[in-house]
């Protein structure tokens, strides 16, 4: 298992055992070893929501979809993570990104 992975592991038991911000920080040690480790960044996203950072779920919420533009799943995920910062911000903005990210995951499962 590579360390990245392990990083990612913790980081999720971390998640799981409600202590958020030491998942946060082991996520961010394995960015720091592979910046294009997309599921660590879907994994942020998830995070950072619950502690109420939006504008950093989405950031990496988008780098995800960034670094796997072929997937439909991290562009539903990406739609989640707006729709989430809609929620927590009441900024419409995050309605139409929400709705865009969704059309572009329809537009991949579909083939298009």
């Amino acid at each position: 298992m590579s360390d990245v992975v392990k990083l990612y592991d913790e980081a999720d038991k971390l998640k799981d055992e409600g202590k958020l911000d030491e998942a946060v920080a082991k996520l961010e040690e394995a960015l720091e070893a592979d910046a294009s480790y997309a599921l660590a960044h879907s994994a942020l996203a998830v995070v950072q929501q619950r502690l109420g950072k939006h504008e950093e779920a989405v950031a990496h919420a988008q780098k995800a979809a960034e670094l796997e533009p072929s997937d439909p799943f991290s562009f539903t995920a990406l739609s989640v993570t707006f729709q989430r910062a809609y929620a927590g911000t009441n900024n419409q903005d995050y309605i139409r990104l929400a709705e865009d990210a969704m059309e572009r995951s329809r537009q991949l499962s579909q083939g298009l």
